[in-house]
């Protein structure tokens, strides 16, 4: 917890001050309205007496004696204003007193509460921006091995839970802690005898709700990993279920998705029985610690030398109760703290991750105007595992404004050697080079400015057309050659053959396209993609099988937008169809993360080699 004090709390020191400083006046005010009680009791049990005598304050030393002393006096004036006004009028304004006390008692708690508030939903707002920014900075690399289920688990329900469990307990700890401190301090000044008997019958209470806790948070672990694989699962459904629907799987997937949930609700039984163990085991301790205080308290009463009178024993359980409400309530928090400690650490590994893509300390900045003559690979090599190549000894250079294609077999190695261009992966050995330099001394924001990235499957946003379209760029800037953004977009948009499906949509560029843009086809989201970057206007493309899934329509339309947008610009092409290569600048054949030829069309067609395959093979 103090972890997470340190972590999360200090952008708002002041609200935590203020919190801090109502509890404790709060406390002190209970306190006093609490007092009210010993004059009223004294009254009514008689227990007040001529005989007592004022005591002068300048006289006395020590907390015990100045304590005593106002009591003493105390007891002078109630003794006095009976006399004077008559009991009937003590005891009303002894209830104004109680009632002034506790309104002041109740507003000051209120506002410690006020200005917990905003430490409450800041830290959760933090956390979740830290978890956010945290997975857009992770490389490619961690995606490739954690599941997405998981990822949006650890966003969602382990964020929930830090919400639920810990974030209520922040005020609790803000709170009871000063109460229970305060409360103790002044058991301490009534009888130290009658305290220390207490404190000595504590750690027994601790131990028991220590043994619960600690079996909260390894259940609580296992809980939210259970969660993490119920969303997995949902997430594989949806994503196949028109393959789910067709082999006639329904009744499958029913029952693997009934196992986990009634796993999942086996775990959560586990969980939320021993969580509300806390309440009445706490509450069970607390009244077996008032009847021992009652007996231990009566002997001190009724001996020789009595230290404490009824009236004020009767106080001091008054506020010994009142430390029972702010210990279950802690302990509650103690069990709300392991459950969701397991949520927080789960969300800490991945804040904690280390990237494999590190910043140089010192950068060199690239730009467009910048680059002028070439990308190299030099003598680049790259494995996913420590003991498989998926790439060895790979060179290559493609001049500035030259178009380079990659074909091969599947699993050959071109989509992630395109990946080695914007440092999605750095390689194990050799390096990327933008003239002659290693794209490692540049920071990866000024890198990927460079480039556009045309992708197999177009990523698209459910907003609107012209929002997709000028995604990556600062629309605060003024858009290029003196046009205003929208006919900046618009002329992309012709430029990509998509204007014109764009404008018999119903609200044309304002129109909202759905989810990974559902509500249009393939080719339509392709040349969404292609306008975007044609907007972008980077002198350096990356085209990843960007025509290889759509129909030969879609494809022509796609790759005229292609060309229009290739023209000028330095070009790594991955392709499957060998039509849409021809005319490339060099074409490089890879098999098993090696290039075995390069050359032209003509070139390598000639050679009846690898290429000359994969040529016949498509006729």
């Amino acid at each position: 917890m103090f972890s997470i004090l340190r972590r999360f709390v200090p952008p708002y020191r002041g609200a935590m001050v203020l919190n801090l400083f109502f509890n404790l006046l709060s406390t002190l005010l209970s306190l006093f309205s609490f007092a009210a009680i010993i004059p009223v009791l004294r009254i009514l049990f008689g227990l007040t007496t001529a005989q007592v005598q004022r005591m002068d304050m300048t006289q006395v030393s020590g907390i015990q004696d100045t304590l005593a002393a106002l009591r003493t006096n105390m007891y002078c004036l109630l003794n006095d204003q009976i006399a004077l006004r008559g009991t009937g009028s003590v005891l009303l304004w002894l209830g104004l007193f109680l009632v002034l006390m506790t309104g002041l008692k109740c507003l000051t708690a209120w506002l410690a509460n006020y200005f917990m508030v905003p430490i409450r939903t800041g830290v959760l707002r933090d956390l979740r921006q830290l978890l956010y920014n945290k997975i857009l900075s992770l490389p490619m690399g961690y995606f490739t091995e954690a599941r997405r289920g998981d990822i949006i688990s650890r966003m969602t329900n382990d964020v929930g839970e830090v919400e639920a469990s810990i974030m209520s307990a922040l005020d609790i700890l803000f709170k009871d802690p000063i109460m229970i401190l305060v409360y103790l301090l002044t058991m301490l000044c009534i009888s130290w005898q009658l305290t220390l008997f207490v404190l000595l019958l504590m750690p027994i209470a601790v131990f028991f709700i220590g043994r619960i806790g600690r079996s909260l948070k390894r259940a609580s672990t296992r809980g939210q990993e259970q969660n993490a694989e119920i969303l997995s699962a949902i997430d594989e459904t949806l994503l196949g279920l028109r393959v789910v629907k067709g082999f006639n799987a329904q009744s499958k997937l029913q029952a693997r998705f009934l196992a986990l949930i009634n796993a999942t609700r086996a775990t959560f039984n586990r969980i939320n029985r021993r969580y509300y163990l806390a309440h009445p085991l706490s509450e069970f301790l607390g009244t077996a610690l008032i009847a021992i205080i009652l007996w231990f308290g009566g002997l001190l009463i009724l001996s020789d030398h009595a230290t404490i009178d009824a009236a004020t024993f009767i106080y001091y359980l008054v506020i010994f109760y009142s430390i029972i409400n702010p210990a279950k309530d802690l302990s509650r928090a103690a069990y709300g703290i392991r459950k969701g400690q397991a949520s927080l650490e789960r969300i800490d590994a991945v804040l904690n991750t280390p990237s494999n893509i590190v910043e140089p300390e010192h950068p060199l900045h690239i730009t467009q105007s910048t680059f002028h003559n070439a990308i190299t690979f030099d003598h680049l090599s790259f494995a996913y595992q420590p003991d498989r190549e998926v790439l060895s000894d790979i060179c290559l250079v493609i001049p500035k404004g030259k178009t380079v294609a990659l074909v091969g077999q599947s699993g050959s190695g071109k989509t992630t050697l395109t990946d080695m261009l914007p440092r999605f992966y750095d390689p194990q050995s050799g390096a990327v080079r933008i003239d002659d330099v290693d794209i490692r001394r540049f920071t990866t924001h000024d890198l990927r400015a460079l480039m556009g990235i045309v992708c197999q499957e177009p990523v698209l946003f459910n907003d609107t057309v012209f929002n997709n379209i000028t995604f990556g760029v600062d629309t605060a800037q003024p858009a290029p050659d003196g046009l205003t953004w929208q006919q900046a977009v618009e002329q992309a948009a012709r430029i990509a053959n998509a204007h014109d499906f764009i404008c018999a949509m119903p609200e044309g560029y304002n129109t909202v396209i759905g989810d990974r843009g559902s509500r249009l086809s393939g080719g339509q989201r392709q040349r969404l993609s292609i306008a975007r970057a044609i907007l972008k206007n980077p002198p350096i493309l990356v085209l990843d099988e960007a025509t290889s899934a759509l129909d030969s329509e879609s494809e022509r339309l796609v790759q005229e937008a292609l060309e229009h947008l290739m023209k000028e610009r330095t070009t790594l092409v991955v392709a499957h169809r060998l039509s849409t290569i021809r005319h490339a600048d060099l074409i490089c054949v890879m098999h098993e993360g090696r290039i075995v030829e390069r050359g032209t069309h003509e070139q390598l067609y000639a050679l009846g080699g690898y290429y000359t395959k994969l040529v016949d093979m498509q006729q």
